[in-house]
Order: C-alpha cells, then structure tokens, then sequence
C-alpha cells in the first residue's frame, strides 16, 4: 500500500489528533488490503500463498469488528456503513 493512500485513511477515520491505532483505523486498512488481495486472486487464482493471507486478514478483521461490536454498537453501525461493509 502506497505511504499517502495508508495516511489518507488513516486522517478519514482517526479518532483524534494521532490516532493510529484505534478500530477504526485497523479495520479501514485492513479492507483497504483486502480490496488489494481479492484483486491480485482474481489474476492469480493458484496463487495459494495469498490467498491464505487474505483469509487470515479477513479473520483478523472479522475479529476486530466484532470486539467493536460488544463494546461500541453505535461506533460499530457508523464503521461499517462508512466502508460499505455488508452486516
């Protein structure tokens, strides 16, 4: 990922000033890379190796998502409707 892509997401779903590593932002990067992978598969559909990353970053966010979930529902309603995710 391109170092001004990574801090134009990070400056749309930072918290506050510096937040770098809060949900939000874990989760908008981790989509981001997903978007990036999901891509590469298409062209590469043996290309095994990537696809076990993908599946383990859609884990993690998976993950992340769902302790936003049990602690903030409305913070996470707002995520997901903001990166057109589906739940």
């Amino acid at each position: 990922m391109v170092q001004q892509k990574k801090a134009n997401i990070i400056d749309e779903f930072k918290l506050s000033e510096g937040d770098t590593g809060s949900t939000e932002v874990q989760v908008a990067l981790l989509t981001e890379r997903i978007t990036q992978l999901t891509g590469h598969m298409v062209a590469n559909t043996h290309d095994y190796h990537t696809k076990r990353s993908l599946l383990k970053l859609v884990g993690q966010r998976r993950r992340l998502l769902a302790y936003l979930n049990r602690k903030d529902v409305s913070r996470y309603q707002n995520l997901i409707k903001r990166l057109g995710l589906r739940k």
